[in-house]
């Protein structure tokens, strides 16, 4: 494994911006990622396998719940420290970005938010600190950017509810130890439950054969006649807007993400086009090279002003939803790109695992559908500034 000899690039100045705080979370994630991702992630995205060996890591410095309150164990930091933790992790890969994502924002966050005081002492301080690991059960074989369509359904059975269905594509799902499960009640009624690994009739398949996330377990929830206890019920909302809440920060730590990514491949690239040597000179002097490269910077520039004035309005309570579907939208566009240009930049040498620039470029496949499309973030964003919805 060659050396990770990533920069960061900051061509505005951005680090101006963070408190001491932030610096000090984000170089912490920014020297684990080079000490312990960078040099087994090839492997384990080849292999088609999770590493589950950085699960202590990734909560030693803060990547499962940094916003939760450290009386439940979370590290109590502010939404910009959670963003640059995500882009640093992202950096390093998407399928384990994807990992802390889920625990975090979809996990942790709508007990955290939503659940009783009892299921907040139960839960969110052994996900903090990795001992559990988590999923999020929305999406359905049937009912993906509809998810109110969902079948997946929970009856009162007096002591317990009885829950019936399946969930599809859900990350962490093959080794999670708890799920938080979204289903209609017989009234039709949205509600949040948590699913505990060994009750009777949950099961959860590993989806294998992905070309993408290769390193990040993917897999089904199958609920057959499951007893959930009715204590496992979180109380504190119903309806669609409890899931699309978990969604909105998981969007919002994507839209950070994808900055990593970009960079990476931005880093990758100018370093390799200043060695290559054709026609007798570096492929950086020339201008085809130097017009992608300039590009690539300008895009970073643009969506981490984009990403930081977003965790600005999310400290302030400020964010809309559409805001945080504009920026993820933005953002894994910018970074899906800048892979391609990358890619073409090595040549034939980007298609190898010796470089991180294919790998990245498979792994935005799926960041730029899941958490939202990104055609349906488009129309969210249509939506937001004519007042007309387009989905119907």
């Amino acid at each position: 494994m060659k050396p990770d000899l990533f920069e960061a690039p900051d061509y505005y100045q951005l680090d101006e911006l963070l408190t001491e705080e932030h610096k000090l979370v984000r170089d912490a994630a920014r020297s684990w990622v080079k000490r312990e991702i960078s040099p087994i992630i090839e492997n384990y995205a080849q292999k088609a396998e999770f590493p589950k060996q950085i699960i202590n890591g990734l909560a030693e410095i803060g990547a499962f719940g940094p916003y939760i309150p450290e009386e439940y164990g979370g590290a109590g930091l502010d939404q910009i420290a959670y963003g640059l933790i995500m882009q640093e992790i992202e950096r390093g890969d998407s399928g384990v970005r994807s990992t802390a994502s889920v625990q975090s924002s979809l996990v942790m966050y709508p007990i955290f938010k939503y659940g009783s005081e009892e299921q907040r002492k139960k839960y969110l301080p052994k996900l903090a600190s990795g001992e559990y690991m988590g999923c999020f059960g929305l999406t359905e074989p049937d009912f993906g950017s509809n998810p109110s369509g969902m079948v997946t359904n929970f009856k009162d059975k007096g002591d317990h509810y009885l829950l019936n269905g399946a969930k599809l594509w859900i990350s962490n799902a093959p080794f999670a130890d708890i799920a938080v499960v979204w289903a209609k009640n017989e009234e039709g009624r949205i509600h949040g439950l948590i699913v505990e690994r060994g009750m009777e009739g949950f099961s959860t398949p590993e989806t294998h054969n992905k070309w993408s996330l290769r390193a990040s377990a993917t897999g089904e929830l199958i609920f057959d006649n499951v007893k959930v206890p009715k204590e496992n019920l979180l109380p504190g909302k119903s309806g669609l807007g409890a899931p699309l809440g978990c969604l909105d920060s998981a969007r919002y730590g994507i839209a950070w993400g994808a900055i990593g990514a970009a960079m990476d491949c931005y880093d990758t690239a100018l370093r390799y086009a200043k060695e290559r040597i054709q026609f007798d000179k570096p492929i950086a002097a020339t201008q085809l090279q130097q017009k992608k490269l300039a590009e690539m910077i300008t895009e970073i520039t643009k969506a981490q002003l984009l990403a930081w004035r977003l965790g600005v309005l999310r400290n302030e309570g400020k964010a809309t939803s559409a805001q945080i579907s504009m920026a993820k939208r933005n953002n894994v566009e910018m970074a899906i790109t800048i892979a391609r240009d990358a890619r073409q930049i090595l040549g034939g040498m980007g298609i190898t695992g010796e470089y991180s620039i294919m790998r990245h470029m498979m792994n935005l496949e799926s960041v730029i559908t899941y958490e939202g499309t990104h055609d349906i973030h488009l129309l969210i964003t249509g939506m937001d500034i004519t007042g007309h919805s387009a989905f119907k």
